[in-house]
């Protein structure tokens, strides 16, 4: 005879039900749209998700229907990451710092049912509504408002839904492949393509991705995740608060460094997440202001390379560790996370440094491998490149609206990014397919230029391109953000790569500007810089 154990579908509704129930007095801080904090718990979150759903079902929202939402990192957004999706519908992240064509489109192709929206989007959604075609209700993310009512017919509410509705709303019971929340790539080229995320793939995130050589957040934490709701799903750190019981600060819309350094002082923060761009504002401003950020240990960062002269002074002015972290929208998002190994650990500093530098390894629950252009296999030795891909539990498998597989032959998803993967599985990205400079024949990649560049005490920031060469086809040129008080010259600039990589690799030229075109998830537009300077190597030749 067998024995048998427990079924239980993964929802997310669960996970919600969890922090309720033993994490209910936690707090969740939330910074609103007048810049004051409220302050709820987990309990209440998840009584306002269960009106939310109650609602939902008085407003006659079809089950599995897309609800958007255009919205800061707030109170409300999270009541709606598990209203939504605990009530059988999708939550639909749109990001607010696309193009008004790209939104038509994202609103459009997802069919959304409800938008909701934070005030400050009010009147982007007033200027698009005649576009909108399946959007049946949009409602504000705050009390009543009768300035906003009259900037868009039949405008709801979103405090005065939650007041009319049923706090003892019960969870439907979901198969635990039911679609649950609906992120769209922030593509540069092309359309934007959503990436549908289940709720067992959401539950699988939530555990995979928060091991002790993970996030490795705990109830003894306090988080502030200043990665963007609207950006894969605020890397899942929503749920794993959940799941966790964590307390949890929500930075609002002024993600500037000092507002973050008084919410990192203010709530004694000790976990935060975010990309590069923000954790040099957040360096800045902490000098500025004399803080030392006591309560801060670690701080993961992603979705573009964190330069290795940022990772020291964070730690040697600070104690806060970073750790670098890889994925994107269609990876849930985490790929990899860089931890070290037992091994490491009596290494000398600066060689574990080094080691910290790379992307890290993967989780259970994905693989990585990298291939040539033919598909075979590379030898995983940390010193070949290749194109880098990944498969497992919460990885795309095919885009939103679309019949033809995002995958390979063998069931694998190409990246878009060169990498190296050494024996132990660190995985070092190289560059992204499209930036790395072909010269001459050889590769050059852009990430190690770039951070060489910001190295220098008299470079803010700094992007590599590729710019287009007589003889070798392609060259690289820095673009540059000097720092006022000490800013280099080009010559001077140029040799600070003495030493740091082979001749040949040393970028052609300098050109300075007064800022960098950044996107709308944080991360440079190279694409363009190359249209505004990918010629002027022709040009100096004459």
């Amino acid at each position: 005879m067998s024995g048998k154990m427990m079924f239980q579908q993964l929802t997310i509704s669960s996970l919600i039900e969890h922090a309720a129930r033993y994490h209910g007095g936690t707090e969740v801080v939330s910074v609103e749209m007048d810049g004051s904090l409220s302050r709820s718990t987990w309990r209440e979150v998840e009584e306002n998700a269960r009106r939310l759903g109650s609602a939902l079902d008085r407003l006659g929202v079809d089950d599995g229907a897309r609800c958007g939402t255009i919205a800061w990192n707030n109170l409300r957004h999270l009541q709606i990451y598990f209203g939504v999706a605990g009530s059988g519908r999708v939550t639909h992240t749109i990001n607010p710092r696309l193009t008004p064509e790209q939104l038509v489109y994202i609103i459009n192709h997802a069919e959304d049912q409800v938008l909701f929206l934070d005030r400050t989007f009010l009147p982007v959604a007033a200027g698009l509504h005649d576009q909108l075609k399946t959007v049946c209700h949009y409602v504000l993310m705050g009390p009543r408002d009768e300035e906003a009512a009259a900037m868009l017919d039949g405008l709801l509410f979103y405090d005065d839904l939650l007041a009319d509705a049923d706090p003892g709303y019960q969870w439907p019971e979901l198969p635990e492949t039911t679609p649950s929340s609906l992120c769209y790539t922030s593509g540069t080229t092309g359309h934007p393509k959503g990436v549908e995320y289940t709720h067992r793939s959401t539950v699988l995130h939530t555990l995979g991705a928060n091991q002790p050589d993970g996030l490795a957040l705990s109830a003894k934490d306090t988080i502030l995740p200043v990665v963007p709701m609207f950006h894969a799903n605020a890397w899942g750190v929503p749920y794993t608060a959940a799941m966790t019981g964590a307390k949890l600060v929500l930075p609002g819309a002024d993600l500037s460094g000092p507002a973050l350094v008084r919410l990192i002082d203010g709530e004694k923060v000790t976990v935060s997440m975010g990309v590069p761009t923000i954790w040099l504002g957040l360096l800045e401003a902490l000098e500025a202001a004399g803080s030392t950020a006591p309560s801060l240990t670690r701080a993961t960062v992603g979705g573009s390379a964190l330069p290795p002269s940022m990772i020291v002074d964070f730690r040697d002015k600070f104690g806060v560790e970073l750790i670098h972290g890889w994925g994107m929208t269609e990876t849930s998002p985490l790929g990899s996370l860089n931890q070290l190994l037992q091994k490491h650990l009596d290494l000398p500093p600066d060689v574990q440094a080094k080691l910290r530098e790379g992307q890290g390894r993967p989780p259970f629950g994905v693989e990585l491998r990298i291939v040539d252009e033919a598909g075979n296999r590379l030898p995983d030795d940390g010193e070949t490149q290749g194109d880098l891909q990944i498969r497992g539990h919460w990885i795309v498998d095919t885009y939103f609206g679309r019949d033809q597989s995002a995958l390979t032959e063998d069931g694998w998803f190409d990246t878009g990014d060169v990498a190296t993967i050494d024996p132990d599985g660190y995985m070092i990205i190289r560059d992204r397919s499209k930036d790395i400079i072909k010269s001459g024949g050889e590769w050059i990649s852009t990430v190690e230029l770039e951070n060489i560049a910001i190295a220098h005490p008299g470079i803010g920031n700094a992007a590599a391109i590729a710019a287009r060469h007589r003889k070798w086809d392609e060259r690289p040129v820095i673009i540059a953000i000097p720092v006022p008080e000490a800013a280099p010259s080009e010559a001077e600039l140029i040799a600070f790569f003495d030493g740091k990589v082979a001749r040949w690799q040393v970028p052609d030229k300098v050109i300075f500007v007064d800022e960098l075109p950044i996107g709308a998830t944080g991360k440079v537009l190279k694409n363009q810089l190359r249209d505004a300077y990918g010629e002027v190597l022709i040009e100096d030749a004459g």
